[in-house]
């Protein structure tokens, strides 16, 4: 039994991954470019919003380099 949601995610996913042409970082630099964009509209405090400073890095920032 196929889930629609998960069907759907799966195919909206794979339409970025080939905008990208499959190459991991340039899919990593999109997503955290995305995210500086949506925080920086936002009303998010941004000294709160990494509360987390001192634990590992995220996987998007492990790609970056």
């Amino acid at each position: 039994m196929k889930d629609p949601f998960v069907t759907e995610v799966r195919k909206y996913r794979m339409e970025h991954t080939k905008k990208f042409n499959f190459n991991i970082h340039a899919i990593c630099n999109d997503l955290m470019k995305y995210q500086e964009e949506l925080y920086a509209t936002s009303e998010i405090d941004k000294n709160k919003r990494f509360a987390n400073k001192s634990l590992q890095p995220t996987l998007l920032k492990c790609f970056n380099r």
